[in-house]
């Protein structure tokens, strides 16, 4: 069984690298021939960085439309982040105990938040109307990775350092693999874990880097100051 998780997590940690990238390059290559800052904007390059920084880690845009999905979708995000910053222990052995202990409980924030945007979905009317089955399902598949993973912390506890180690000889598979613990809660976690690595180069999460390449977002509110021309049509203009 840890063989076969093993090789499970190298595909799909492939599949989402790879994904990602390619999705990341396309992003990148998109023309953008309009200047179309969703306004007001900022007019320089340094209000473009802080307007960045304001919707990545406050969602400000979010906030100003509708203040319940701004609260559900800010804790969901805070909570993840604290979650995946206390795993990194499974890979780095230098963390301290104290700062990771105290991370647990933002497993917490991260379901009540999912749970929150769930009954969003289903109760507005308009929000429910441009739901598809995927939106759902991606919101049902992260529960069940924060539930799962709430339950081995805080019900039924599982051995950590089996774990730990099994992570760290995929690190460094040339002295055999570790073996995982016999609990059947481990092994439902991570296989919602690796179907999550699967599906996210495909699906909606892409907009965590998706927000990064959107022209609302990113562009200089300077129209009159400088003229705006894609890299496409400055090629056609030299040819």
């Amino acid at each position: 069984m840890s063989v076969a998780y093993a090789i499970l997590f190298y595909i799909a940690l492939a599949i989402m690298v790879i994904g990602v990238a390619r999705r990341v390059i396309m992003y990148a290559k998109a023309p953008a021939p309009l200047k179309i800052p969703t306004t007001p904007a900022p007019t320089t390059q340094t209000g473009v960085v802080m307007r960045m920084f304001r919707e990545v880690v406050f969602f400000e845009s979010l906030f100003k439309s509708t203040k319940w999905t701004w609260i559900f979708g800010w804790m969901f995000h805070m909570g993840l982040f604290a979650v995946l910053a206390r795993h990194s222990r499974y890979f780095n052995s230098l963390m301290p105990a104290e700062i990771v202990g105290p991370l647990k409980y933002a497993a917490f924030a991260m379901i009540i938040g999912l749970v929150g945007l769930l009954i969003r979905r289903f109760a507005v009317d308009r929000v429910r109307y441009i739901s598809s089955p995927s939106d759902f399902a991606m919101l049902f598949l992260l529960i069940l990775i924060g539930v799962s993973g709430a339950m081995m912390t805080f019900v039924s506890h599982t051995d950590i350092t089996m774990v730990t180690h099994f992570f760290h000889t995929l690190m460094w598979p040339f002295d055999g693999i570790g073996e995982l613990p016999g609990d059947i809660l481990v092994w439902v976690h991570l296989l919602l874990v690796a179907s999550l690595m699967i599906i996210f180069p495909v699906s909606k999460l892409l907009h965590a880097p998706g927000v990064f390449f959107s022209p609302s977002r990113n562009q200089v509110d300077n129209p009159r100051e400088q003229r705006h021309v894609s890299d496409w049509a400055k090629k056609l203009e030299q040819n």
